[in-house]
This record gives C-alpha cells, structure tokens and sequence, in this order.
C-alpha cells in the first residue's frame, strides 16, 4: 500500500470520521479503507554535528583565533558561528583544533564562554589568518 494518493500524488492522511478508520487525500476525493493493522518500521540513522553543520565545506573559508586545544594543547583554533536556537539565544562558537592530525571540536553558548571569564575573538585576532 502506498501513502501517496494514486489520483494526484499527494500524500494521504488517516481520517477517523465515520465509520472506522481509512486513508484520505486532501487535495481530491479519494478514500480507501483501512481493514487491517499496518506497521512499518523505518530506522532512524542518527547524523553527525558536521552533516547538520555542512560537513567539510562548512571549515574551509573560516577565521582562527587563539583557542588552545584542551585535546593536544595546540594553542589556535578555527571557529564558526551559528545560530542554532532561537533568534533571541545567543550564536553558538565551534571551535575545531588547526592540527590536521587532532581535528578536536568543542562548542560553546556565547554565554557560556562570556560567564566562564573569556573573551570571544576579535577581528584584529583573526585578520590575515585564514587557513
């Protein structure tokens, strides 16, 4: 059984109104009974924060800063901002380790790593050091 109507393609949704449950299409007229218990299983593989980030391409043009790595004590870090909550929450800060061999990442809330003490970078810190 598909889940798409076979009139226009659309998907189908179940209805509950009358009598027993069926599929329906919401764009045409089409109805088909459901007569018997359906179950499928699908699953679910769970992506990596680069997938969501944009892989790869996201780290090739970014900024580096002084950030030491707390994995093999590398004293620069790249970083890249993104908004991943609400527009109101402050930007998040990964930082990723410029050591080809160590490649460590971390994130931080810009508040977070305000309370901590730090300081984010500066433009006059990432200027020319691009990498």
């Amino acid at each position: 059984m598909s889940l798409f109507c076979p009139t226009c393609a659309n998907g189908l949704l179940i209805s509950t109104e009358g009598e027993g449950n069926k599929w329906t299409c919401q764009t045409c007229p089409y109805e088909f009974p459901i007569t018997k218990q359906m179950t499928t299983r699908v699953r679910l593989r769970r992506k990596q924060v680069d997938d969501i980030m944009g892989g790869e391409d996201a780290w090739k043009n970014v900024d580096a800063t002084d950030a030491p790595c707390p994995k093999c004590e590398n004293p620069k870090a790249f970083f890249l901002q993104i908004q991943i909550r609400s527009a109101d929450e402050p930007m998040t800060t990964f930082y990723r380790c410029t050591e080809r061999t160590c490649g460590h990442q971390v994130s931080l809330c810009a508040s977070a790593w305000v309370r901590e003490g730090n300081r984010g970078p500066t433009s006059d810190e990432t200027r020319g050091s691009r990498g």
